[in-house]
């Protein structure tokens, strides 16, 4: 009887590990703590976060022109040298009409267009209904829902895509197959955009019914083309299975699973991902798929989109948030696009939601990179687009290949690195009203700079350094004032545990963190500059602080660490909300949402590390 069963147990056994061998699957031993929004993970070095969308309510002109504070799922290309983000908005609330999509713009990834409205707020006919609902459409507008955004066709025509779905009350759904169909236009070489033209309409629904005529009336015999070749492709179609007729021919697999993203292995076959983490294969280019997907093992991951592609040095990533709520932003790396083994941090930051609405959640969310055949940035690295509590939209980039480790102490005087390099190896946080560049401080000479002006959220610049017991930091700032903002310096362990944190503060102080309370330090002058250097010791926790050459201060930690492995410079407090036991729906506004405070600014000329 007992050998029986250890047979058995034998088989499962290997039938588990065989299927696991040949599905994606997680087999590293990271796993996140929602306590904390960065999870205690480990940030990829060199990743720059940055945000190009603050929704405004109470003035538009700095948004998007409309005020609308729900804004989510993006969607990436890169066409023509430039970067298009198109992600849909809708006024308030999460499907709660009018909706609309908009597009903004790059050629470098780093400043970025206003938003463009590609297709604009639709007006439904009166008496409209749904079979199985009782509402009747009356003055009534679409909202918009899509799982896909562009599509770069093989005459390099790009197209962007949309879908004008029906939410008759609150309770209703834009993606339960009863909207009214797809749109599509061409984005023109000239950045402008042609025509908008139904490409696809759902049942009951015609060109004698609609607003814009159907696609093959378009002139344009190559812009029809490739409306064709993007119809022809099952993996296009995959893509719309959610908001189109749940019997239509055109989806391969009709099943309920949301947010297909797919990639190829070296060996043909297709790996595709939906929410949950549910992943399947397919041997003949997404023309079929397996009846059931299954959940990827060792994934941790809820009703949230898991993005996963090859990358430029020929492994494979998946972004997502690994976790049962939508907080950190992690990428997992592999080398055949299976296997994947570790767990590291894209974004760790959960921005105040200032406005609240139906059904947005906290944490940065919804994550999409550049789709197969939708371009490759030059710099070769992973570019990703999301939302911040489904309010504003942000984009990072990910260094190819991907690391969590710096082989080198730090060695920066900025004002001699070549332009545009100066923060290869820094992570950033970049808000609109708090962004983190290279500038010049007031004596000419270039420096890393943190400004920030914007009362819900902060400008962070993060050092990854070897791991070390004993660290001596060299640095030097030049605080733009002293009467306003604050700056925090904290060097922190591989999981971003702070032990010693040092601030200037709006009144004039330079401090640090004592246990409980503050240890003053001195008065610092706004314009002048300070020289720092900051000697520790994890072994006995204690540390010095030199300022100007004198030393100003012996100190223990604050939290005890085994290696501090970052330094932080951070223009404002630690962030500990939402946590796992916050309600999950925001209904109120925080007070004056759309207002920003006197600007503070922080100008850091160098930075140097090593061991002691």
């Amino acid at each position: 009887m007992n050998k029986t069963f250890s047979i058995l147990s034998i088989l499962i056994l290997t039938a588990f590990t065989t299927m696991a061998q040949d599905t994606v699957h997680y087999t590293g031993n990271t796993v996140v703590n929602v306590d904390y929004h960065h999870g205690q993970l480990s940030p990829v070095v060199g990743v720059h976060s940055q945000q190009i969308f603050r929704a405004n309510r109470e003035h538009p002109e700095l948004a998007d022109g409309f005020g609308f504070t729900y804004n989510h799922a993006p969607m990436l290309a890169y066409w023509n040298n430039t970067f298009y983000v198109e992600y849909l908005s809708d006024k308030v609330g999460e499907s709660v009409p009018p909706g609309q999509t908009l597009v903004i713009t790059s050629k470098d990834g780093q400043t970025w267009s206003k938003p463009t409205v590609v297709f604009p707020q639709y007006k439904i006919p009166d008496g409209t209904t749904k079979e199985g609902h009782p509402g009747v459409a009356k003055d009534l507008y679409s909202v918009m829902h899509q799982r896909m955004g562009f599509y770069t066709a093989k005459s390099k025509r790009l197209l962007v895509l949309g879908f004008y779905g029906i939410c008759l009350d609150g309770h209703d759904d834009p993606n339960d197959g009863l909207g009214i169909g797809r749109v599509v236009r061409e984005v023109l070489p000239d950045g402008k955009y042609g025509p908008i033209y139904f490409i696809h309409y759902n049942p009951k629904w015609a060109e004698k019914n609609t607003s814009y005529p159907f696609y093959k009336k378009s002139k344009d015999k190559g812009f029809v083309q490739a409306c064709d070749e993007l119809m022809d492709n099952p993996l296009m179609m995959m893509q719309w299975a959610e908001e189109t007729d749940r019997k239509d021919p055109l989806i391969p697999l009709h099943k309920e699973y949301k947010a297909f993203n797919f990639y190829h292995l070296t060996d043909g076959r297709v790996v595709g991902l939906w929410k949950n983490a549910l992943t399947a294969i397919s041997t003949d280019n997404g023309k079929t798929w397996p009846a059931n997907a299954s959940r990827a093992p060792h994934f941790v991951n809820s009703n949230a989109k898991i993005w996963g592609q090859r990358t430029s040095d020929g492994k494979y990533a998946t972004v997502y948030n690994p976790s049962e709520f939508r907080w950190p932003l992690a990428i997992s790396t592999s080398q055949d696009g299976l296997n994947y083994t570790n767990l590291l941090l894209v974004n760790g930051e959960i921005t105040s939601l200032r406005y609240g609405g139906a059904y947005k959640s906290y944490g940065p969310q919804y994550v999409r990179g550049i789709e197969e055949g939708n371009g490759m940035p030059p710099d070769g690295k992973l570019w990703v687009t999301y939302s911040m509590n489904k309010e504003d939209i942000w984009v990072s980039s990910i260094p190819v290949p991907v690391t969590e480790v710096s082989d080198a102490h730090a060695n920066e005087v900025f004002n001699d690195m070549p332009a545009g390099k100066e923060l290869e190896k820094w992570n950033t946080y970049s808000p609109q009203w708090a962004p983190v560049t290279i500038e010049k401080a007031p004596d000419g000479e270039r420096s890393l700079t943190l400004k920030d002006s914007d009362p819900f959220d902060y400008a962070k610049a993060e050092r990854v350094v070897p791991a070390s017991k004993k660290l001596l930091a060299d640095f030097t700032i030049v605080p733009g004032q002293n009467n306003t903002g604050k700056l925090d310096i904290e060097f922190q362990n591989e999981k971003g545990d702070a032990a010693i944190r040092l601030t200037l503060d709006s009144a004039g102080r330079f401090y640090t963190k004592a246990g409980y309370r503050d240890k003053n330090i001195m008065k610092y002058e706004a314009g002048k500059s300070y020289h720092i250097i900051l000697k520790l010791h994890t072994n006995t926790r204690f540390y010095t602080v030199n300022v100007n050459g004198k030393d100003v201060l012996t100190s223990l930690f604050f939290a005890p660490v085994l290696t501090v492995n970052r330094v932080v410079f951070r223009t404002g407090d630690v962030r500990r909300f939402p946590n796992a036991d916050t309600p999950t729906d925001q209904d109120y506004d925080l007070p004056k949402p759309g207002e920003a405070v006197k600007q503070a600014v922080f100008y850091i000329k160098s930075f140097k590390t090593s061991n002691y």
